[in-house]
């Protein structure tokens, strides 16, 4: 194959896998927006009760234990949601590996397909929404979470702004956030590209597991503002972004690591008896 088709092909291909990206980005953010819709419930008052993020109207009295079909229902929501906010951070990254695979391809080289790396990545923050749906339901049960899915106690939510804000500036922080903005060096580090889908797969796996040790305690702050507040979600997920994307990133996550803090403490004073 010619240089000039090579190029021509992997022009169409960044417009497949882009455009893969971006329905799947909007289907998530269309399924959180639906819930959210759903969860509002005309502005009534829940006082007593709780929504199950299920996007049909199912409530239960506040008291009632977790049944097996809410906690499925949550895990869902916890994972679509990360899915529609951590897709496009990582967009960089699954584009980079899909034009590297089509290179390899077309000089007879193996490779495994785009999407086992991309699956990998995704299977990281599905483990980080199964470990949310369980701390939603330890919260839930010491009746710290309101209707609305947010924090009932100004205490709790003050240390967990502190918290937020005190890991945006230390050096574990740093280490993740690195292996995030460059996804060249992130290759460079761990060996390269895979040939094979479990290697693609564990691949992908190990990027996403960087990016959720760089964002874990800011999907925290999802419990302060909203879990289903849809601005809340769609101004962490531009933080995210901006973190990622953007040659100040480090600056920018310092700064919302101050803004975090300063919040919390406000919050934690104004909570003192």
């Amino acid at each position: 194959m010619t240089d000039n088709a090579i190029e021509t092909v992997l022009r169409r291909d960044r417009w497949i896998v882009g455009g893969a990206i971006a329905i799947i980005v909007a289907l998530a953010w269309a399924y959180v927006v639906w819930l959210a819709d759903d969860m509002n419930m005309g502005g009534m008052d829940m006082t007593g009760y709780r929504m199950i993020p299920a996007g049909i109207g199912i409530m239960l009295p506040a008291d009632e234990p977790w049944r097996a079909i809410e906690f499925a229902w949550v895990f869902l929501m916890w994972t679509v949601m990360m899915i529609g906010m951590m897709t496009p951070s990582a967009a960089p990254m699954i584009l980079m590996y899909a034009r590297v695979g089509r290179q390899w391809q077309a000089h007879g080289r193996p490779f495994a397909a785009t999407g086992w790396f991309a699956a990998g990545y995704l299977l990281a923050w599905t483990g980080f929404s199964l470990v949310a749906t369980c701390l939603q339901w330890l919260v839930e049960r010491a009746a710290l979470l309101d209707s609305r899915m947010t924090l009932a106690s100004n205490l709790i939510g003050a240390l967990v702004l502190i918290a937020a804000g005190i890991y945006q500036w230390t050096p574990f922080k740093d280490i993740c956030l690195v292996q995030c903005q460059s996804p060249l060096m992130f290759l460079m580090r761990h060996g390269g590209f895979r040939d094979n889908a479990r290697g693609s797969l564990m691949l992908g796996f190990r990027h996403g597991g960087y990016c959720v040790g760089c964002c874990w305690l800011l999907m925290a702050l999802l419990f302060i503002g909203g879990v289903m507040n849809v601005l809340w979600i769609a101004l962490l997920a531009l933080l995210v972004l901006l973190e990622k994307l953007t040659p100040v990133g480090r600056w920018v996550a310092r700064a919302a690591g101050l803004a975090s803090g300063v919040a919390g403490a406000s919050l934690l004073v104004s909570s003192l008896p």
